[in-house]
C-alpha cells in the first residue's frame, strides 16, 4: 500500500489521531487542502509542477507522490496556504466591517421548525402530510413564510459569525489555513490539524448536571415551586414553555429568590465545567449527532452569557470579547495545549486531541 492510500484509508476511517505528530500524515492533509480545482491550479502554476492526470482525485494522489520526494515540499505548501488571497471566500468580496454591523440587525434567534432537521422535512411533516384541506393549507401561508424566514435568518447569522470567528484564528502567525476547506480540518495551529467548533453551552449537559444538583429535573423542581406558590400553568405546553411560564409567574409574585437559586445552580454547572474541561469535551464528542460525527482534533469555542443562557447567541457577534480571548489563546499555545480525549461512539473507540476556549459574559 502506498503512503497516499495509507493516509487516505486512515482519513476515511475517522482515525484522525494517526495524523498527529506524523510529518507524512501532515503532508497528506496539506496536499488535500490545496486539491480543490481553483486552488490546485494556482498551486501547481506557482510552483512549476505539471500533472499528467485530469481528475481531481487522481491529481490529489499524483501531487502527493511528487511532493513526498521534494525536501522543500512542506515549505511550498505552507507558503501557499499562508497567502490569504487563495482563500475560497476572497472571490466574494466580503466587506467585514459592514458584515459586523449587519449582524446587529438580527433581533431574535429562532429556528424555523426544527434546528436538527432540514427545513423541507419540517414543512413536509407539519403541513404537507397532515393537512388535507386546501383552504386550511392556504390559511397557513403566513406561518410557513415566517418559518422559512426564521430558518434562513438564523442560518445566515450562524454562518457569518462562524466565518468571522474563524478568520480571527487564520490571521494569527501560528495558524495556517486549510484554504480548500477540507472535511475535518479548518486550519493548522503549529502544524496541529484543527476542526473549529463554535457553540453555546450544551443544554443537555446543563440539564444533566442540574438534575444532580436539584435532585430532579429542572421542570419537576419548578413545578413543585409553582404548586407551593399556587401558580397555574398549562402542563400540555412544551417543557421549555412551561419553564418560561412558571419562571415569569414566580417573578411576578416576588419570588425572585426561587429564580436566583436556580440561576446560581446554573452558574455552578458552568464554573465546574470550566474546571473540568476534559469531562465536558469528552461529553461533546460522545453526544454529537450521528450525521455529523467526527473524531478529528477539535478546538471548541463555547460562548456563555452566565446571567441569561438563552441570550448567549448574541455573543457570536461580540467581537470585543471574542477577539482578545482568541489572540491570548494563540499567543500562549504550546505543544501541550491540546489534551487527549478518549471516547466511544456507537460501540467504537476513538482518540482525539482537543481544547476549549470559554468566552463568558458575567
Amino acid at each position: 500500500m502506498t503512503d497516499f492510500l495509507k493516509w487516505n484509508k486512515e482519513f476515511r476511517a475517522q482515525n484522525l489521531y494517526a495524523f498527529n505528530g506524523n510529518i507524512n500524515g501532515l503532508l497528506w492533509l496539506k496536499v488535500r487542502a490545496v486539491c480543490r480545482s481553483k486552488q490546485l491550479k494556482q498551486f501547481i502554476k506557482a510552483n512549476g509542477i505539471e500533472l499528467s492526470t485530469t481528475k481531481i482525485t487522481e491529481q490529489n494522489k499524483e501531487l502527493f507522490d511528487i511532493l513526498e520526494s521534494l525536501p522543500n515540499a512542506m515549505q511550498l505548501l505552507n507558503d501557499f496556504l499562508n497567502d490569504h488571497e487563495h482563500e475560497w471566500y476572497k472571490s466574494l468580496g466580503i466587506n467585514e466591517d459592514q458584515l459586523k454591523n449587519d449582524l446587529y440587525r438580527v433581533h431574535h434567534y429562532v429556528w424555523g421548525g426544527n434546528q436538527n432537521n432540514s427545513l423541507d422535512k419540517h414543512l413536509v411533516s407539519k403541513y404537507v402530510k397532515v393537512i388535507s384541506n386546501y383552504d386550511e393549507l392556504v390559511s397557513k401561508q403566513s406561518e410557513i413564510a415566517d418559518n422559512a424566514w426564521n430558518y434562513v435568518q438564523t442560518s445566515w447569522y450562524n454562518n457569518w459569525t462562524s466565518y468571522l470567528i474563524e478568520c480571527l484564528f487564520k490571521r494569527h502567525r501560528k495558524v495556517i489555513s486549510a484554504v480548500g476547506e477540507i472535511k475535518s480540518v479548518d486550519f493548522f495551529i503549529n502544524d496541529n490539524p484543527i476542526d473549529l467548533k463554535v457553540t453555546f453551552f450544551p443544554n443537555q449537559y446543563m440539564d444533566e448536571k442540574l438534575k444532580t444538583k436539584l435532585g430532579e429535573k429542572e421542570i419537576s423542581w419548578l413545578k413543585k415551586k409553582a404548586k407551593e406558590n399556587n401558580i397555574i400553568f398549562d402542563s400540555k405546553q412544551t417543557e421549555s414553555q412551561q419553564i418560561y411560564t412558571i419562571s415569569e409567574k414566580l417573578l411576578e409574585i416576588g419570588r425572585k429568590d426561587v429564580i436566583s437559586e436556580l440561576n446560581n445552580k446554573r452558574k455552578e454547572v458552568i464554573h465546574e465545567a470550566q474546571k473540568n474541561e476534559i469531562e465536558l469535551m469528552t461529553w461533546l464528542y460522545t453526544h454529537q449527532g450521528e450525521m455529523r460525527f467526527g473524531a478529528e482534533n477539535r478546538l471548541f469555542v463555547i460562548l456563555i452569557d452566565v446571567n441569561d443562557i438563552s441570550q448567549s447567541w448574541k455573543m457570536k457577534r461580540a467581537f470585543s470579547l471574542i477577539e482578545p480571548k482568541i489572540e491570548n489563546y494563540l499567543d500562549n499555545f504550546t505543544d501541550t495545549s491540546l489534551k487527549k480525549i478518549d471516547f466511544e461512539f456507537k460501540g467504537n473507540s476513538y482518540s482525539s486531541l482537543a481544547d476549549v476556549i470559554f468566552i463568558v459574559k458575567e
